[in-house]
């Protein structure tokens, strides 16, 4: 099983978060993420919450980058 992980720069709602969590499991990602989002975010800990973030998690190494600033750009 691929290491699973969250980037919360990726979740809507124009929170300035910058937390990436990863996991070997599913389930050890999702405990992770329900209590950062709980005690960073003030979620409230229910079934769309959890539904919701199992649909933000991805293969480590299936990431999208970032875009860069290019510092020589004009």
């Amino acid at each position: 099983m691929a290491r699973k992980y969250i980037d919360c720069r990726t979740a809507p709602g124009g929170s300035a978060c910058t937390v990436a969590i990863s996991a070997d499991t599913e389930e050890e990602l999702m405990e992770a993420a329900v209590q950062h989002a709980a005690t960073v975010h003030q979620e409230e800990d229910t079934p769309e919450l959890r539904e919701y973030i199992h649909q933000m998690m991805q293969d480590v190494g299936q990431e999208e980058p970032l875009a860069r600033k290019d510092s020589h750009a004009a």
